[in-house]
């Protein structure tokens, strides 16, 4: 296990991680995958210790993954759902917050619809004086940053899988392509592949990736280099060599040579307007296929966060294909990957 002293008290954004926090998580990642590879995959690390996971919206892949990494790190566990609570009878986000609490949770997993709720939790244990630690599991169209750090873990693993970390994407070509306008997904990868000094090229239809995403992006503390926005095939020429952010409303220059493909799925009930002409069309235009992936790296991989719309953003031949998909490596990463998170932040409370 990583001997790195861990100072984070929550884990709400990923815009101000550093180098050495992803390297830390990375490689204690690393440490709980070889666990979960043993025939008792439990250890004694967190008992004594509660996590409730309060999830205010549905979620199949994140709640299951923190449930199952609490249990394996020997964390008792509370589970939260709105349509069964009194929320219902009127109760607000921060008593609900509160009643856990005086239950005696230490770590609180949040995940909302609307963005900045783990915030204002995070932010009333402070101001209550508790050691209880709020990790975000998505907010809105804010930040998932766990998602994003099991990205992270599966393509490090794949590259050096004894040693993960952040310096081996540095260069590498990374297409991000669907509906990143509404995808809280696309922004925590978006830091983190930055922080990388990967090569981030995101490909979406106008609709779904406008002008003014680049503008928030810069708002937001993205470095300080230029925004390419191509509506052409081929590549903008020429950019700055520190260049790393560009943005195309075609799909083949995002491919073109790229070592890795995260396609997102589109996330119709977030859209209040009609976006897009069909999902056929979609397809057509960025759905990924094998034969799209021609123009990508021969050995180019392909990642999607879940739940997959399938034939739309990638299609079930390729999604099935051991050859190219990680998308079942992503759901195992996100075990050990939210072990580590849960590890890190509850390791101060023993």
């Amino acid at each position: 296990m990583p001997t790195t002293t861990w100072n984070r008290h929550h884990i709400l954004s990923l815009a101000d991680f550093t180098t050495t926090e992803y390297d830390t998580v990375l490689q204690t990642a690393a440490s709980f995958q070889e666990v979960l590879s043993r025939r008792t995959k439990k250890v004694p690390t967190l008992q004594g210790q509660v996590v409730a996971n309060l999830f205010f919206e549905p979620s199949t892949r994140t709640r299951s993954s923190f449930e199952i990494a609490a249990k394996r790190l020997s964390a008792d566990t509370l589970n939260f759902a709105a349509a069964t609570s009194s929320m219902t009878k009127g109760e607000t986000i921060l008593d609900t917050a509160k009643t856990y609490l005086a239950m005696g949770t230490d770590i609180m997993v949040v995940r909302h619809r609307e963005a900045g709720v783990p915030n204002a939790i995070a932010a009333e244990m402070d101001r209550l004086g508790v050691k209880v630690s709020v990790l975000n599991a998505g907010d809105g169209q804010h930040e998932h940053p766990s998602q994003a750090l099991l990205d992270l873990f599966t393509i490090c693993t794949l590259i050096d899988p004894a040693s993960p970390r952040l310096d081996l994407l540095k260069g590498k070509k990374i297409a991000i392509v669907g509906d990143i306008l509404h995808s809280r997904v696309a922004r925590s990868n978006i830091w983190s592949l930055i922080a990388s000094d990967a090569e981030v090229h995101l490909a979406a239809p106008p609709t779904l990736l406008p002008k003014l995403f680049a503008e928030f992006l810069l708002e937001s503390g993205v470095r300080s280099q230029e925004f390419i926005i191509s509506s052409s095939p081929s590549f903008p020429t020429p950019h700055s060599p520190n260049q790393q952010l560009f943005l195309h409303w075609q799909l083949e220059p995002a491919l073109q040579n790229a070592d890795f493909v995260m396609t997102l799925r589109l996330q119709k009930e977030r859209m209040t307007a009609h976006l897009l002409p069909s999902l056929r069309e979609y397809h057509q235009l960025f759905g990924i296929t094998r034969t799209k992936l021609q123009l990508c790296k021969p050995n180019v991989k392909v990642l999607h966060p879940g739940p997959v719309n399938r034939g739309v953003e990638i299609s079930s031949e390729l999604m099935d294909d051991p050859e190219f998909s990680l998308i079942q490596s992503q759901v195992t990463s996100g075990v050990a990957v939210r072990m580590a998170l849960l590890y890190l932040l509850g390791s101060g409370k023993a």
